[in-house]
């Protein structure tokens, strides 16, 4: 289902996706099957998105980031992809971000450029992610 006060530009959204209002998925952008992404989303082009993933309300999914299969991002979890941001960059390095399988993070937690989150690791509400998070632990705070 797509909402009809979204604008989903791409043809590439899996079966039993569900895209809620006002949410914008730019062309490139590829989402898996049995998603739920919920209201006030942002998916930019260079994104994939794999199965059975929830993203929640508020949440921006930039250029350069990968969502493995089976995945929750919480309310408004912030994403980055440059590490050095500058109005009109003409010299912008894109830095990607990997989710690996079955991650959960927490309402308001900011995942900073570069980094890879391993399988089945729990990032805590309001935790700030400046280096790579091993799998299968827990993070709160900053890491």
């Amino acid at each position: 289902m797509i909402h009809s006060l979204s604008d989903v530009q791409s043809s590439h959204i899996g079966e039993n996706t569900n895209i809620w209002q006002f949410c914008v998925v730019l062309a490139n952008a590829v989402i898996g099957k049995n998603c739920n992404i919920c209201s006030h989303c942002f998916i930019e082009n260079d994104v994939i998105i794999g199965d059975n993933v929830t993203i929640k309300c508020g949440v921006q999914i930039w250029d350069g980031i990968t969502i493995e299969d089976n995945v929750f991002v919480g309310p408004n979890v912030t994403f980055c992809n440059d590490k050095y941001p500058i109005s009109k960059n003409e010299n912008f390095q894109l830095v990607k971000t990997k989710i690996k399988k079955g991650v959960s993070i927490g309402a308001n937690a900011t995942i900073l450029p570069g980094i890879t989150i391993n399988e089945n690791a729990i990032i805590g509400a309001g935790a700030i992610v400046t280096k790579d998070v091993p799998a299968n632990v827990t993070i709160i705070g900053k890491f």
